[in-house]
């Protein structure tokens, strides 16, 4: 009986490798060889994978897209912590969430610094790469309708949420690039972002 493979399974798994050598090596260090040897699979696996290195390009940026999103939503999912006590806090409310998932999304932490290298990295290549341009842009819309309906549930249904989703998402990625370099610690990031977020609801 004939070996059931994973086709999905694969495609992700392909993914991660190609991330790996993005954040090792940048976009133009990506080698079909290479994200075989990394992935632990032939290369006539990753070519019936992605036709062209460009779709594996794009397939991963989207997969590292999903990756921040879906730990966002697994975050915003999860409910109240408990006291100390063990008894459940109560409930975060919009503003809560909203400081919650811009924090993620910046990806200052030092646990998601990879991450950051990685996601701008692609940035930076769509600058140039209409197709890898187009993915972006849909991992952004995303974000941006989750921002938006937040912004709208803290400020009571203004109309200007998703402008506000725009800025915050903007100053996210600006945060991102200003801690890789160097010019800022995670600590003065944070506090540039909870400054925002304090100031917009006196905006709305």
């Amino acid at each position: 009986m004939p070996k059931q493979v994973d086709h999905e399974g694969r495609r992700r798994r392909i993914a991660d490798a190609v991330c790996l050598l993005v954040d090792e090596h940048g976009l133009e260090g990506v080698t079909l060889r290479d994200v075989a040897t990394r992935a632990d699979v032939s290369m006539g696996a990753v070519q019936r994978c992605f036709r062209t290195k460009e779709e594996m390009l794009r397939f991963a940026l989207a997969h590292i897209g999903e990756r921040v999103t879906d730990r966002v939503r697994s975050r915003l999912a999860a409910g109240p912590a408990e006291s100390a006590a063990g008894e459940p806090g109560p409930a975060p409310s919009a503003a809560d969430e909203l400081a919650l998932v811009a924090g993620e999304v910046a990806l200052l932490r030092e646990e998601h610094r990879a991450e950051a290298r990685i996601w701008l990295a692609f940035v930076a290549g769509a600058a140039v790469n209409p197709e890898l341009a187009r993915t972006l842009r849909s991992s952004y819309a995303g974000l941006e309708d989750l921002v938006a309906r937040l912004v709208a549930e803290a400020s009571g249904g203004t109309p200007a949420g998703r402008v506000e989703a725009r800025t915050l998402l903007a100053l996210a990625d600006g945060l991102t690039a200003h801690v890789l370099i160097g010019h800022l610690t995670e600590a003065e990031a944070e506090e540039v972002l909870q400054a925002h977020l304090a100031g917009l609801w006196g905006r709305c």
